[in-house]
Parts: C-alpha cells; sequence; structure tokens
C-alpha cells in the first residue's frame, strides 16, 4: 500500500498524481503508476535511468514532471526526495542500500561520490548571505549554545570544540547533562542558539528551538532545507545537503560548513585567537603535551 506522503501545500503525491493522470500521456501514465509503488527508489534515480526502468524515453520523464507542475526532473526529484526523507524508517532505509549497493566493489567508490555530490550541491545552493549572517549572530552573541542529537551531536561537538578556542562562552547541550532545557535555564535574548537537524528529525530539537524563541534568544539552524521543522521559526537558517540512499547519513557537508563557520568566525578575531594559541602553546611546551 503506497503511503501518503504531503507536499509543502499540503497536497498528497498520491492526489496530484491523480488529478493530472487523465490528461497523461500512455508513457506518463506507466511513470505515474511506478512512482507510486517505488517512490523511494525514484526519489534517487536519475530521468534516464527512470525511462530505462519503465520503458520510455527520457524527454517522457521530464514531460511528466511538467505535468505535475515541476519546471523539471531535477524539482520534481528533489521535492520526492524531501518528502520522503523524513517518512522512511531505518528498515526501508536499509533495503534501499541493498539496491543502491549490490555488491562490496562499489561500495567505497559510490560513498565517496556521494559525499562528493552533496558537498558539491551545498555549494550550489548555499546563501552567501545566510553563511555572512550565521557568522554575524555567533560574533553578536554573548553565549552560544550549540545542539544536534542522535548522530548530529558528533557536528555539534566538533563545531563547539573549535569555537571554545575563539569565544569565551560556548556550551554543547549533551542528553547525558540532563535535558537541554535545564541545561539552558539561563538562556537570554543576548544568546544563540545553533541547533543542528537532519532527518528523520527530532521532535525534541523542535522543542529547544521554540523554547529558545520563547526566552528571545536567536537561533541559528543548520540543516538540510528551508521546509525542515526548526527552519520555520529560526531567524538565520545554513542549508546542508545530507542525501545518501543507507541507513546512515551523510554528515561530511555538515563537518565542512561547520569548518567554514569557525573560520568565518577566526578571521574577525585572528589578532586575539593568535595571543590565545601562542599562550596554549607554552603551556602545552612546559606539560610536554605533544611528541
Amino acid at each position: 500500500m503506497v503511503k501518503e506522503l504531503e507536499s509543502n501545500d499540503g497536497k498528497s503525491l498520491i492526489t496530484i498524481i491523480n488529478n493530472n493522470y487523465n490528461s497523461m500521456s500512455k508513457g506518463q501514465k506507466l511513470l505515474a503508476k511506478y512512482t507510486l509503488d517505488n517512490y523511494p527508489k525514484v526519489a534517487f534515480m536519475t530521468a534516464s535511468k527512470l525511462g530505462e526502468t519503465v520503458g520510455v524515453s527520457e524527454s517522457t520523464v521530464v514531460r511528466f514532471a511538467n505535468a505535475l507542475g515541476y519546471t523539471g526532473y531535477p524539482k520534481f526529484q528533489d521535492a520526492l526526495q524531501e518528502l520522503i526523507k523524513t517518512k522512511l524508517t531505518t528498515v526501508e532505509r536499509v533495503e534501499m542500500s541493498n539496491t543502491e549497493y549490490p555488491s562490496d566493489s562499489i561500495i567505497l567508490e559510490k560513498v565517496l561520490k556521494d559525499d562528493i555530490d552533496n558537498i558539491k550541491e551545498t555549494m550550489e545552493t548555499l546563501s552567501q548571505v545566510d553563511y555572512q549572517e550565521a557568522v554575524n549572530l555567533v560574533m553578536s552573541a554573548r553565549k552560544v549554545y550549540i545542539m544536534g542529537l542522535r548522530s548530529s551531536i558528533y557536528v555539534a561537538k566538533y563545531l563547539g570544540y573549535y569555537l571554545n578556542y575563539i569565544l569565551d562562552d560556548v556550551r554543547i547541550i549533551r542528553m547525558d547533562m540532563g535535558e537541554p532545557i535545564e541545561q539552558m535555564i539561563k538562556l537570554s535574548e543576548e544568546d544563540l542558539l545553533i541547533s543542528i537537524s537532519f532527518p528523520r528529525y527530532s521532535k525534541k530539537t523542535l522543542q529547544v528551538v521554540k523554547f529558545a524563541k520563547e526566552r528571545g534568544a536567536k537561533v541559528l539552524a543548520i540543516t538540510d532545507s528551508y521546509n525542515a521543522p526548526i527552519s520555520k521559526i529560526s531567524d538565520v537558517v545554513v542549508t546542508v545537503k545530507n542525501n545518501m540512499v543507507s541507513f546512515i547519513d551523510s554528515l561530511v557537508p555538515a563537518f565542512s560548513v561547520a569548518n567554514a563557520l569557525v573560520i568565518g568566525v577566526a578571521m574577525r578575531e585572528k589578532d586575539d585567537i593568535k595571543a590565545y594559541f601562542k599562550e596554549l602553546e607554552s603551556i602545552w611546551e612546559k606539560f610536554e603535551t605533544f611528541e
């Protein structure tokens, strides 16, 4: 049975296809049926691959996307990926991995290529204005709180580790230290919460962002889409692509964007950082920290 997939305007994918089905050509109807039956696969298939699988031309695939209201197949594919990312269970992701990685010989190359593609797409879609505003938010905050749940915690720790070299008060929200809101009880309008969230989106992350906004704090969202739950209530959104057909997420682009944020802040504070690391070097030498 096909799951209901809701688009941004509230219409389900099934409804959109059914509303346009009668006006479609024979080839487009074949594509419609295949899409409804295999939407997780279609979301990551090229137009030529989809056409080959269904038995129609690539141009028919493009016209199919147009018939559904998209300006081209990539837009249809992007929308489908965005819709399913939050709905695929871990079991479904494992099943998709079996299809995408049929043999050990291609895993390394394909995983690295997927990470490269995600970085390239992040470069193409991430707004320079949003990036600069993100750096401004970090620079103007009294305290910076950073939160990422599940696998995103590692991006949060990485970002917090390096920002702590530059800024006076950086705090990483940790689940082993109690409820996030308890750790943010002194949060005020002078502070910033950096929230890192990727599908499947955590409800707790959204709850914490809402709490921060109620306290008047600024919120910087690092997530995959402007349509992500936290994006809609954050002050600045930095978008990072993380598509990977697997039960794991591609966090490589998130670490790259974290690097860019750290360096952006560091360049504003380079004189202080130089003095800080000079002092650190003397301490490291005294305690024989490094070989």
